[in-house]
This record gives structure tokens, sequence and C-alpha cells, in this order.
């Protein structure tokens, strides 16, 4: 599905075989006075209920339905007073989904990750294996963020990068936003009266980018256009399309689309990245940042393992094996995992492989980051 039109996109939503993500955010399932919208979240439940392929729930609203339930009006005022809404309101939007779903003859499952889930890859390769084993017995994953346990430092950031992190895990064949807006304009819509929809980006650009604008949070929710831009980037470079359409009101949103064929579709890179390399380009907690020089800026541009002869200076305290920021003159290049820790790194930067065990002690294991270890982002 590189180039998706309107027209199958609705097939595969109704009748697709292969999985379909959607994400749902807090503002579209949870009302102004802080309730549940039981009645829109079992709607779009029974839409997709009879689909044919497997269908995953990235499904935000667990601190805003903790937040009524503690009689907290506005947004919580510490990390504890929101871990402890989310911890609430986790068991009532699961509990509420899965009656959702049961009603329509499917099975739900409750998914919680947290950035580390992501980020370390056997707990990322175990995580896959659990949601490939629910959707193999017909089950929905309700996925969400862990808040109760994660902090600042190790979130995603919002449900849309999650959600384009589970469509790259699950091999998802569409990821639906599901949002408060028709999707992407030229201008923005709540200030520009005539701004115009952009119905198809079939390259996410600076261009298109400039067109989010400043995140800005809203009522229930965290994100904005700028995530879901983020969100499409991530899963259209590991070849799943995005969907950005409204489902607000009270009328089916899946319905709604398949009516009027109104939103934005993102597609998909023509030559995706491998399993593998999807990955490292979704990581997104740098331990430390290599700096090197122009040189090793083009190695790496032809294909090239990223060589200690390249390596101009190292900062941050890391571990062999952490995620690494690769920095040339003009900026960030890319990502990798590095195969020294940092005091290592530093003893051997502009040196060649023949001097590693004076240097070190040890003849050294190869590359400071190997080609299949690191990515290259688009300048």
């Amino acid at each position: 599905m590189s180039a998706p039109s309107h027209p199958a996109l609705r097939d595969f939503l109704l009748d697709g075989t292969a999985p379909l993500v959607i994400k749902i955010g807090s503002s579209l399932m949870i009302g102004e006075d802080g309730a549940p919208r039981r009645q829109w979240m079992s709607d779009l439940a029974r839409q997709l209920a009879g689909r044919p392929g497997p269908i995953l729930a990235v499904s935000s609203g667990a601190i805003a339905l903790g937040r009524s339930a503690l009689g907290i009006a506005d947004r919580p005022a510490s990390l504890a007073e929101a871990q402890a809404a989310a911890a609430v309101g986790q068991i009532r939007l699961a509990g509420i989904w899965s009656e959702a779903w049961a009603d329509c003859g499917r099975t739900a499952a409750q998914v919680l990750l947290s950035l580390d889930d992501l980020e370390n890859r056997g707990r990322y390769l175990n995580a896959r294996n659990t949601i490939e084993t629910l959707l193999a017995r017909g089950v929905v994953p309700i996925i969400n963020e862990n808040d109760t346990v994660a902090t600042g430092e190790i979130r995603f950031g919002d449900n849309d990068r999650l959600g384009a992190r589970v469509a790259l895990l699950a091999g998802a064949d569409l990821l639906l936003l599901l949002s408060d807006v028709d999707g992407l304009f030229d201008a923005d819509p709540r200030k520009v009266p005539d701004a115009k929809l952009i119905p198809e980006v079939p390259v996410i650009d600076a261009g298109v980018e400039a067109r989010a604008g400043a995140a800005e949070a809203t009522g229930f929710g965290t994100g904005g256009m700028v995530s879901k831009l983020a969100a499409a980037r991530i899963a259209t470079s590991g070849g799943c399309p995005v969907l950005l359409a409204d489902g607000s009101g009270d009328a089916e949103p899946i319905a709604r689309f398949c009516e009027t064929g109104t939103g934005t579709c993102f597609h998909a890179a023509e030559k995706p990245l491998v399993r593998r390399k999807q990955w490292l380009r979704s990581l997104q907690h740098s331990a430390g940042t290599l700096h090197l020089d122009a040189g090793a800026v083009a190695a790496l541009d032809r294909g090239a393992s990223l060589l200690a002869s390249g390596i101009r200076r190292v900062d941050g305290d890391f571990r062999r094996g952490d995620l690494v920021e690769l920095r040339g003159s003009r900026g960030t290049v890319g990502q990798g995992l590095c195969g020294y820790d940092a005091v290592d790194a530093a003893r051997i930067i502009g040196r060649h492989s023949s001097e590693f065990e004076a240097l070190l002690g040890y003849a050294g294991r190869g590359p400071v980051v190997h080609r299949d270890d690191l990515i290259l982002f688009e300048c």
C-alpha cells in the first residue's frame, strides 16, 4: 500500500485482511464532563468488529478518566498526581473497551507499554511476540502507554508516536489516526477560515512539517499536528501508510470517512526500511553523542560502518550497546548502537584499529557503530 487512494482505504478499513492500527485520542472518548463516551466507543467497535483482518487499538484516555474519578478539575499538577489518575483511569478504560468489543463477539486484551519496552531490543521482540500471539487468536489488543510508571525522560511523548511504533511492530498495512480535525491543512483552519485540506502527502518534507505549526495541548489531549506528522514520518518510513481523519462528533467515524473520503493520506516510503532499521529509526532515548568529521559522514552516506578514525569528540556517559546520536558539522545525521562504552570510545577517537590494543588493553570490537546498527536521517 505505498500510495493508496481513498477508495482503497475505505475497502481496507472494512474488508482488509492485513493488520490495522487505530489510534484514538482522549478528546474523542472523553466528554467535556469527564465521562467516557460509551456509545461512541461501542459504535467504533461495532464498525470494525466484522473486519476479517487483525485490529489493534492504541487508546488514550486513562488520565482523563482518572481525573474525573479523583475529582481533579484541571491537568494534574504533579507527576505523582498524573500517575495516580492513570492508575484509576486505566482499569476503567480497559473495562469499557472490553465490554464494547464483547458486545460484538470479540475479546479485548490490555497491553501497557513503556518506552523502555520498545527501546530495549529483547523487550521489543517479546512485546512483538505477545501481540502477534493475541492477533493470531483473534483478540483485539487495547494498547496504551504505561503512564503509572513512565516519567518525562522515558515517555513516548504522545500516543501518536506510540501508534506509529506499534504499527511497525505489528507489521500493519495502515495506521489510522483519529483526530478532532479533518486532516492536514495548508494553514491553521482555526485561524484561516479558507484553509484547504491536503488530501494526499506523498513525502513528508520540511515544507509539509512547516504547515503543522507549534504543537498545542487542547482539552484532555497532549498531542497536536506536530506529533501526528512525527508519527506519520515514523510509520511511513517503515512502509506503513497513515490516514489522518476526523473522529469527533456523534456520527460513526469509520462510516463517515467511508462516505465522504475526507482526510489526509500519508503515503508509505517507496523503499521502506527493513524491520531492524525501522526499530533503530524509531528509538528516542539517546545516551550520548559522537561528533564526526566530514569524511566519516561521507562514508556513512556510502553505506559504511562508523570507524574511530572519523570521530572528533565523544559526549555522554553511555554503555556498550546504548543508542548514540551521530552528529556532523551541520547537525544530526543519524543514530546507532555503539560498540564501545563512552570511556573506551573516547580513548580511540581519531585512531586506527591497529592502535586499539595499546590504547584499550584488548584488540577492540570492530567499528564503533556497525552499519547494521545505525540509521541515517534525511537532512
